[in-house]
């Protein structure tokens, strides 16, 4: 695509300083089709516009959202039809959602795990720290849903 001469156009640098991507960042996401390839000057230097800044902002709030790539890519695509339903994006984001919902649950059971495990400390000798003897052996934990074992078998889950 060939950049009219009456859209202004910036180096990549400007463009990170402007966003707040990592210039590196940039060149992954043009590199796997994230983002539109940008027009090169006659000194092959990537020539960028406001709606490359437009879709790297999109990008970077579906990041802080937690959103992967992929979906990313998908709701790009999806939204390039206006005609289009936008059901399948609320469905994107509905997972999103209750992937965020389990998530939380989990964080709060290690706050109240760390809660109890720090209350539990007496300030005594290393050979008899509370704190380090709960993280060494998960079945001291009252809250197997912050676990990476299966307290049933006491032994990593697959």
């Amino acid at each position: 695509m060939i950049t009219p001469h009456f859209m202004p156009e910036f180096p990549i640098g400007q463009l990170s300083r402007k966003t707040g991507v990592s210039v590196r960042t940039i060149r992954y996401y043009e590199s796997i089709g994230l983002l539109p390839v940008a027009r090169r000057s006659g000194g092959n230097q990537r020539l960028y516009t406001a709606s490359h800044g437009e879709r790297l902002q999109f990008i970077r709030h579906c990041r802080e959202f937690g959103f992967s790539l992929e979906e990313i890519r998908e709701m790009v695509q999806l939204g390039s039809d206006q005609a289009r339903s936008c059901s399948e994006i609320d469905q994107i984001a509905c997972r999103r959602l209750e992937e965020v919902k389990r998530k939380i649950v989990r964080l709060r059971g290690l706050q109240a795990e760390l809660e109890r495990i720090i209350a539990g400390c007496q300030g005594g000798q290393m050979d008899s720290c509370q704190i380090l003897s709960s993280l060494a052996d998960h079945r001291q934990c009252l809250h197997p849903e912050h676990g990476g074992i299966d307290e049933d078998e006491h032994h990593w889950r697959e």
